[in-house]
């Protein structure tokens, strides 16, 4: 990596760090060394965008997750917080970039376009973390845990809604992330899985075995075992880079095997309580000693 890329690296995760602070441009200059006359062409370059398009798209990455999640914010708070002085301001932008009003996006987002407004971040987050080479790996033994599950069986643009009567179901039967750990079942590499075959698992841990309901939550156990961990920070966004790592540099140098159950998340910090760059989510590649 050469230092141009360590610089513009430096800015992403300034901004990201940041993000609930004004970006000054003054600012970032300093940060890496670079004259103001060439930092907004050089970062337009590598970002794929500008530098406040950028800071623009991540606040309301957020704000959308806000809308969508935290059905107890209101949609001016939501604005307020994404740096917008009025509810009309943040509803000409939101509607700029999505098509939609931020109310209509709480009431029936249309995931799909608003993806596509992330890719250049998505591709720049990977690209980022594909350069780590290393990653901490901790050998842990993960106890039996009961689960309630919500599975999603089609393409990822769809796992917001999921997610969204997941949260629902877990506000209904009072099992708080605080009070109900939080995992997901990852069955799948979606770079490798055409989208109607995708599968995944939205769960939290229960005490007791869930009744049947109609938001089709069901009971599976996560089974005990060694597992490899790798405590991921960041934006799922960036994730893969530690996955990849387990299944393939990580396994090849281990002396174990893998075991029968597929690789799992769990949530410790979640977006949108806190800013992506702070999220923390536990990796776990299900192992064992080799006969």
């Amino acid at each position: 990596m050469n230092r141009y890329q360590d610089r513009f690296i430096q800015v992403v995760q300034y901004i990201e760090a940041n993000l609930d602070e004004p970006i000054n441009t003054n600012t970032l200059c300093d940060l890496v060394g670079l004259s103001k006359y060439h930092f907004h062409r050089q970062c337009s370059i590598f970002f794929g965008m500008s530098v406040m398009a950028f800071v623009k798209l991540l606040k309301l990455k957020r704000a959308s997750y806000q809308l969508t999640y935290r059905s107890d914010m209101k949609v001016i708070d939501i604005a307020l917080a994404s740096g917008y002085d009025s509810h009309e301001a943040f509803s000409r932008a939101f509607k700029k970039y999505f098509s939609q009003s931020p109310s209509e996006f709480r009431g029936a987002p249309n995931w799909g376009p608003w993806r596509s407004k992330y890719e250049p971040i998505i591709k720049l987050r990977t690209q980022i973390m594909d350069k780590k080479v290393f990653f901490d790996v901790e050998i842990t033994d993960f106890p039996k845990t009961l689960v309630a599950v919500m599975e999603h069986r089609g393409s990822p643009i769809l796992l917001n809604k999921v997610l969204s009567s997941f949260i629902q179901w877990r506000r209904e039967n009072s099992l708080p992330p605080h009070k109900s750990k939080t995992f997901n079942l990852i069955y799948d590499d979606p770079a490798l899985t055409d989208a109607e075959n995708y599968r995944f698992d939205v769960c939290c841990a229960i005490e007791n075995p869930v009744e049947e309901n109609n938001y089709g939550v069901i009971n599976k156990t996560i089974p005990a075992g060694l597992c490899a961990k790798i405590r991921h920070v960041g934006s799922d966004d960036a994730i893969g880079a530690a996955v990849r790592y387990l299944y393939s540099t990580w396994i090849r140098q281990s002396n174990y095997e893998l075991r029968d159950f597929p690789i799992f998340f769990e949530r410790v910090s979640f977006f949108p309580d806190v800013l992506e760059s702070d999220m923390i989510t536990d990796v776990y590649l299900p192992i064992e000693s080799p006969c």
